[in-house]
């Protein structure tokens, strides 16, 4: 587990009960804990105390979490940042990653998921990936490859929608879904 002696915490997210409950979870583990709800404040947390570890949301209220990224990893290069998202995929996965993330975890996480996900073992490579037997299904499938058109296009639905070959209509209602099960 993370030695957590003098450590500083950033929780960035726009669910505040999802803030009071991880942040409340951190402190009793001995965490000097600091919460935003946007990215504006996350910034200014981040420059005033650099933290050591954040956890931060893929989809803030006015924002993505991915732009803010590489600001936090400016300001606090020693910083180790967790992607935390309901609505995972691949494409979204690889950008955190490749922009400084140092893990990308699927909602929900309890406070001992979370710092497993900070902790350098759980980062060995492919060899400590399980495959499954099961095929992704097409419907997963197709929701993969609408994130990585979304994600290509800025978020811009009408783009997406062009590139894709559907009606902004139908990606909308494709989008307003959860993400499909493999």
């Amino acid at each position: 587990m993370l030695d957590n002696d003098q450590k500083t915490f950033l929780i960035i997210d726009d669910d505040e009960t999802l803030v009071m409950v991880t942040s409340r979870a951190l402190s009793k583990r001995g965490f000097q804990v600091f919460t935003a709800l946007n990215g504006d404040d996350a910034l200014t947390l981040c420059e005033q105390h650099e933290p050591n570890f954040i956890s931060l949301d893929l989809k803030l209220a006015e924002e993505t979490g991915l732009h803010l990224i590489p600001k936090l990893k400016q300001i606090s290069p020693d910083s180790k940042i967790v992607m935390l998202t309901a609505y995972a995929s691949i494409a979204t996965a690889v950008d955190a990653i490749k922009l400084g993330a140092h893990q990308y975890l699927c909602k929900p996480v309890d406070a001992d998921q979370l710092l497993a996900g900070f902790e350098d073992d759980n980062l060995e490579g492919p060899s400590s990936a399980t495959v499954s037997d099961q095929p992704i299904s097409v419907k997963r499938l197709e929701w993969e490859r609408i994130q990585q058109a979304l994600q290509n296009n800025d978020g811009n639905i009408s783009a997406t929608a062009r590139e894709l070959g559907m009606h902004r209509r139908t990606l909308q209602r494709k989008l307003q879904k959860h993400p499909v099960k493999n």
